[in-house]
């Protein structure tokens, strides 16, 4: 289960950020002051706002409002096909892709939106696919101590494909089980059979 990382606030000023942007286009090739590029480094900044506002965010916070008034409800609940946006830490290239979600509430539920909220939380930083994975299953584990928690994330990886081996349609795909989604195979099986991953895409 991944560890609770509060947010942080950054200590790089906005001018230093695009004279970092300016040394960067330097360094390929071009001339930064061109007409081209002279407002490439304002662009780029606010684009990072927005890629990796995940490090402003406490993720735990979303989860935090529960609603117990389910009727007894104690069946499987997955959100499938939420699309993400996320950055590989190793090249900063993109990682492009969808979780899918499941939980078996213990008297306890959260609204759908929020678990998107959360997925959102952790791909909008720099990530490993497999800790991103990970760390949205900790969170609801965290805020929810539901029987189970599974996690299916897959993932286009940009740095694959745009540079070092260039091979295209290429996808990952990792998994966190917790609880009753690891412990019974019927569970799991039944999960899976939700997502239904590959015969879907196809």
């Amino acid at each position: 289960m991944a560890d609770h990382t509060p947010p942080r606030e950054p200590d790089v000023t906005r001018e230093q950020a695009e004279a970092a942007v300016r040394t960067l286009l330097r360094w390929a090739g071009d001339d930064p002051q061109r007409e081209g590029l002279l407002d490439t480094p304002k662009r780029v900044v606010k684009a990072y706002r927005e890629w990796f506002s995940g490090y402003a965010i406490d993720a735990d916070e979303y989860l935090a409002r529960t609603f117990e008034e389910v009727e007894g409800y104690d069946e499987m609940i997955v959100l499938r096909d939420i699309e993400y946006e996320s950055h590989c830490e190793h090249h900063m290239a993109p990682i492009i892709g969808r979780v899918h979600v499941g939980y078996l509430p213990a008297g306890k539920v959260v609204g759908i939106s929020k678990l998107a909220r959360v997925v959102d939380a952790y791909a909008k930083r720099f990530q490993v696919q497999e800790k991103m994975t990970a760390q949205i299953a900790g969170c609801i584990q965290r805020a929810l101590a539901p029987l189970g928690v599974a996690v299916v994330v897959e993932g286009e990886h940009e740095c694959m494909t745009t540079r070092g081996v260039h091979k295209r349609g290429v996808s990952m795909v990792t998994s966190t089980m917790l609880g009753s989604f690891r412990e019974d195979a019927r569970t799991r099986a039944e999960f899976l059979q939700f997502i239904d991953t590959v015969a879907r895409r196809r």
